[in-house]
């Protein structure tokens, strides 16, 4: 399984491919998707992660799917967070299990 190696933050995805060429604000997408307005100005900050009703909402409203926002979310923390593990981690050997 291969692993993205550059990290894309879903909330850039949502403001560059989406709000900005439906020329929409956060503020209107909030009312939209009926939620607070900190949720989505934050997303496209990158300060937060996509949570599962985001997704569902953003997926109805924006005429994708609710996967296709936790794909992206996910991708990104696999990016990030294999940036951190520990090097010496070493696929373990039939072998040495028992």
């Amino acid at each position: 399984m291969s692993i993205l190696k550059i990290a894309v933050h879903p909330g850039r995805i949502l403001r560059e491919e989406y709000l900005e060429p439906l020329e929409l604000s956060s503020g209107k997408l909030a009312k939209v998707l009926g939620v607070p307005r900190t949720r989505i100005e934050r997303l496209v900050k990158e300060e937060t992660s996509i949570t599962t009703d985001t997704a569902l909402r953003l997926g109805k409203a924006l005429k994708t799917t609710p996967e296709f926002w936790i794909n992206l979310q996910t991708a990104y923390d696999l990016a990030v967070a294999d940036k951190s593990v520990v090097t010496g981690i070493k696929p373990i050997n039939r072998n040495e299990a028992a």
